[in-house]
């Protein structure tokens, strides 16, 4: 089975997994097609399960750069703990911890650990890459805080400070058509849009409110492909996870397509769409990457991996 993947040293020339420049800046790409013919009775089956052999903590987003899977992540060494009233603007403590990006393959085994962030922020989120560098945003982990967004050199590893935001930032993703930076709030509840320096070109409120998106990827052209989950009450005081997917265009913000995704993970029952995704095409099937579970141990997160056929 042959999927549209490049290595990392033939990457000139290619912008996302199974993307050219071409399809970047013409028509859509194999994967916005096909995501947009899936619909709720789509029926995807768990094609792979694959321990990740290293301690993830909490993964927050995938990168997909030839072979190798880029996953970000965050290590918390001391909770945020919420104040009884707020303080300075602030509804919980900082705490402390460890922002990750780890490189992997599709073994699960691991490249390297690049450490991200800055004092109090050590959360980073979901992440994108433009061809050239991975954009990734690391935040404090509490809302209306601040975020520092990094790009990474996927070849060298080299870490570039971007810019700031008076904001936490929980993911970004970079427009290949205009070049502009686009990212997501806590909770996804404000969606932003700033040039590669980081002036502000927009903000606007987020008006979808079934899904808080947990991590996106561009998707050709001028679109974004996010997954995600939002929390609901059930019955007897339970709650459960509503998780699915969506398709938006960065110009309007616009969703353009969206599906529920009804799928768990087997070990937890975590929404498959909990934590980081990716989505991409072979000859005949679409495939998403997920990893719902937290690993404080090796093992503990699979790279769970869902195929639907291609219509």
């Amino acid at each position: 089975m042959r999927r549209r993947l490049l290595t990392v040293a033939a990457l000139a020339g290619v912008l996302l997994t199974g993307l050219t420049t071409a399809q970047a800046t013409g028509r859509d790409s194999d994967v916005t097609r096909a995501f947009q013919a899936t619909d709720r009775s789509t029926a995807w089956s768990l094609a792979e399960r694959v321990p990740l052999k290293f301690p993830t903590y909490h993964p927050q987003g995938f990168a997909l750069v030839g072979d190798l899977i880029f996953l970000s992540s965050v290590e918390v060494l001391e909770a945020p703990v919420k104040y009884p009233v707020p303080v300075d603007g602030y509804d919980r403590t900082p705490g402390k911890g460890i922002g990750h990006l780890f490189v992997l393959d599709r073994q699960g085994n691991l490249k390297k650990d690049i450490r991200l962030g800055e004092g109090t922020a050590y959360h980073p989120g979901g992440l994108d890459f433009d061809g050239k560098d991975l954009w990734v945003p690391v935040a404090e982990y509490r809302p209306n805080s601040r975020a520092i967004v990094y790009t990474v050199d996927p070849q060298t590893y080299r870490v570039t400070e971007r810019f700031r935001v008076k904001d936490h930032v929980g993911g970004v993703v970079r427009d290949r058509t205009t070049g502009q930076v686009h990212g997501v709030s806590w909770g996804s509840r404000t969606l932003y849009d700033w040039t590669p320096a980081g002036k502000q070109l927009g903000k606007v409120a987020n008006e979808s409110h079934l899904l808080d998106y947990q991590d996106c990827d561009y998707a050709a052209r001028g679109k974004q492909l996010c997954g995600g989950v939002t929390t609901l009450p059930g019955p007897n005081n339970t709650t459960y996870d509503l998780g699915g997917l969506a398709l938006l265009d960065l110009r309007t913000n616009r969703i353009l397509h969206e599906i529920p995704f009804p799928y768990f993970s087997p070990t937890t029952n975590h929404n498959a769409t909990r934590n980081p995704v990716a989505l991409e095409t072979t000859n005949n099937k679409l495939r998403l990457y997920t990893a719902p579970d937290d690993g404080e141990n090796p093992g503990g997160t699979e790279l769970q991996i869902y195929e639907a056929p291609l219509n």
